[in-house]
């Protein structure tokens, strides 16, 4: 009888042994498991975050980015926190960094357009990201103004659009690779609506929006020259061509603010900026060898 029972304690207690290093390799294997897989959570957590965008001398709220793609603002709002942190980059470098509440609306006269309070406004300060990555990391550099090979190329798409004489008014010509791929594209801003010096200038100081309507060969313009295939391609970005007279448009003045990758692929959007007498606009334009498109922008005016 002791011998049986023995024998079955025996039994019983290298059974219990089993279970007991059964459970243990199982519990390794999901310690294992969980340390295998956590990385690619955590990557795909920080791959699909949502990285708002504001403009920092009014504080308006584009939207964002997430996972690479671009996000309205008022989509983007939900995923804000009450606080967010936003490196801040004017044209040619990073401006430091500042704190910014959750985005409200502001009210009349633009209620749809979004706002966040900030922390403080770094000198120079264009553009606000929360983003972890480098969205300057090619630097622009302003070239002359009064290159004679610009000022050809800004009269003839002029012409090419109805000015027969176009005063030739250059405000900023800045080079940059958009695309990484080691070849610099030129983007240039033109502005004249006669409003300072009637003559033709090829570089001129930052004009004001004139409140009376623009006369014929007007233009406030942003175009960009890239190589494409070989040859030389000019497209407009942005603004205004005025060949015949408009009697009832306010014309606005078009800039470059800033070049900068804002959703985090490696390539630079252009941000412009644009201004009437009562209003303005701040647009991000995605800029394609094929195609130029808006993706966010910010506005109110009257």
């Amino acid at each position: 009888m002791f011998r049986h029972g023995a024998q079955a304690n025996n039994s019983r207690q290298k059974a219990t042994a089993q279970v007991k290093t059964h459970f243990v390799k199982i519990k390794t294997a999901a310690v294992l498991l969980f340390a295998f897989l956590a990385p690619m959570g955590a990557a795909i957590v920080s791959a699909a975050d949502m990285h708002p965008i504001i403009e920092i001398e009014t504080g308006y709220f584009f939207g964002g980015s997430e996972n690479g793609k671009w996000i309205k603002a008022d989509q983007a709002a939900k995923s804000t926190g009450k606080k967010t942190t936003y490196q801040v980059y004017n044209l040619t470098k990073q401006a430091g960094q500042i704190a910014a509440g959750k985005p409200k609306s502001v009210d009349e006269p633009c209620p749809h357009t979004l706002m966040v309070s900030l922390s403080s406004k770094p000198k120079d300060g264009v553009i606000g990201l929360a983003a972890t990555w480098n969205a300057l990391p090619r630097r622009p550099v302003i070239a002359d103004a009064t290159q004679s090979v610009y000022v050809e190329a800004v009269r003839d798409f002029l012409k090419a659009r109805g000015i027969a004489d176009p005063k030739v008014r250059i405000t900023r010509i800045l080079r940059v690779d958009l695309d990484g791929d080691g070849e610099e594209e030129v983007l240039i801003s033109a502005t004249n609506y006669f409003t300072q010096d009637k003559s033709d200038h090829s570089a001129a100081p930052f004009p004001e929006a004139p409140i009376e309507s623009p006369r014929p060969g007007s233009y406030s313009v942003v175009i960009l020259r890239r190589v494409v295939d070989g040859n030389v391609q000019t497209k407009l970005v942005s603004g205004e061509v005025y060949a015949k007279p408009h009697e009832s448009v306010a014309p606005n003045v078009y800039n470059i603010a800033a070049v900068l990758d804002l959703n985090g692929d490696g390539k630079l959007e252009v941000i412009v900026h644009s201004f009437y007498y009562e209003g303005g606009q701040t647009t991000i334009y995605r800029c394609q060898p094929d195609k130029i498109e808006e993706v966010l922008s910010v506005e109110c005016g009257a």
